[in-house]
């Protein structure tokens, strides 16, 4: 942990009582950093369905710590759409309620549903609140360490990137650590110890009865493939899902493609690719449906985006697709349920720069080149599909199963010239 700048110690910033570190893990002495007589606690984590499951230990952790208190997640749109219309019990991460922040620079893009309010009016709202305590969970601090601090909390907490104003307490981010572990260690910043170190969505009996409404009772094991990603570096090629979906079929699987209105095209290549018919299910789903999908399938693959981690959290068994760097930052640390596989590309396909020194100045790197390649293409369907088997055998009675472990390559995939 790094000390910030002198400024005035914020009111009432005393030790609190020392507690055993729950999982036997000490985070920067958090059990002496206790804040006292809390009532309110905001948190910003206003970005993807990815980013917030990554949070959900700290925020276990924040509630364990100050267990009378009101949490407010100051997020997007689509948390309050999911998390206000769930019971608190259910709900992915001990969240009370949801307080919109307004789209604005490094804080969240606009969304056709964002309603017409200000970040001064948002700042007006936010104070009446009365926070006690302001949590920064959202990024190196640039652009929100100074809505945090605008906040009027007693006391703030958070991470800091070179640039990045000070808050009252704060820790280096730095861009390569594992997202669970830096989000444990800003809560750690206000005595909050950790819990569970693995995210865990709670899954409801109107998520799974979604899902059996909409997709019908599963007639093989389900396996799930969702070939999106925001990021076109981190999408594995369409056709290699597709080689992904016939090899399981003919091994006894029920094979569904899944993706959000704008995947809808990769959707359809890859069912257009496939030698074998597959369910495409987009935008016929909520994130609840999705959730109970997800829980009830015998894998998902994925790449590395936010319904890959969504599954993780509801205990379906993972093969995830990850370029290395977002390996280290992303992927989970067991290997009884999850293969993340890694791609080690680390030089642009489009021009040859080494981005593996991108954010090193002293390494010689400097910005991205901004070409958006996928950088995952190394990953070989073979990998994936013994992956798959090995976790998820269920199917494995199936004419050709399991015993034979190299996948089929469609001819398309080998003219192609890819490596496979």
């Amino acid at each position: 942990m790094t000390a910030g700048p002198a400024r005035p110690a914020a009111p009432g910033l005393t030790a609190g009582p020392a507690r055993p570190a729950t999982l036997g893990l000490t985070v920067d002495a958090a059990s002496d950093r206790l804040v006292p007589d809390v009532h309110r606690i905001a948190v910003l984590r206003a970005n993807a369905l990815g980013d917030f499951i990554f949070a959900v230990p700290a925020l276990t952790a924040l509630r364990a710590a100050y267990p009378q208190a009101e949490l407010v997640l100051l997020g997007a749109p689509w948390h309050a759409r999911w998390l206000d219309a769930r019971p608190v019990a259910d709900r992915p991460g001990p969240v009370d309620r949801v307080l919109v922040v307004p789209a604005a620079d490094g804080i969240r893009a606009a969304q056709p549903d964002d309603e017409p309010v200000t970040m001064t009016q948002f700042l007006d709202r936010a104070r009446r609140e009365s926070f006690d305590l302001a949590v920064q969970l959202h990024g190196g601090g640039r652009n929100s360490n100074p809505l945090v601090a605008a906040l009027g909390a007693r006391v703030t907490a958070g991470l800091r990137a070179a640039d990045a104003p000070p808050l009252d307490r704060w820790i280096r981010y730095v861009y390569y650590q594992p997202e669970v572990f830096r989000y444990l260690e800003v809560a750690g910043l206000v005595g909050a110890e950790p819990v569970t170190l693995q995210p865990k969505v709670p899954v409801t009996g109107a998520d799974r009865a979604e899902a059996d409404r909409v997709l019908g009772p599963a007639r093989q094991p389900r396996a799930v493939l969702h070939p999106g990603a925001s990021d076109p570096r981190r999408r594995w090629p369409a056709e290699r899902f597709a080689a992904v979906a016939d090899a399981l079929t003919d091994r006894g699987f029920e094979v569904l493609v899944t993706g959000t209105g704008p995947e809808r095209d990769v959707v359809a290549e890859v069912s257009a690719a496939t030698a074998r018919p597959v369910r495409t299910v987009v935008d016929e789903l909520s994130l609840g449906g999705l959730a109970g999908l997800l829980a009830g399938c015998a894998v998902l693959v994925a790449n590395d985006t936010g319904p890959l981690h969504l599954a993780a959290a509801v205990g379906a068994p993972t093969v995830g697709i990850y370029w290395i760097g977002n390996l280290l930052n992303g992927a989970p640390p067991v290997r009884g349920r999850h293969r993340p596989l890694a791609a080690f590309t680390i030089h642009c396909p489009v021009c040859g720069m080494d981005v593996s020194t991108v954010g090193f100045p002293a390494r010689g790197g400097g910005r991205s080149c901004g070409h958006q390649e996928s950088f995952v293409t190394d990953v070989p369907v073979a990998e994936v599909v013994d992956a798959v088997l090995e976790l998820a055998p269920a199917a494995s009675g199936a004419p050709g199963g399991r015993h034979r472990r190299s996948a089929r390559v469609p001819a398309a995939v080998r003219a192609a010239g890819r490596p496979v």
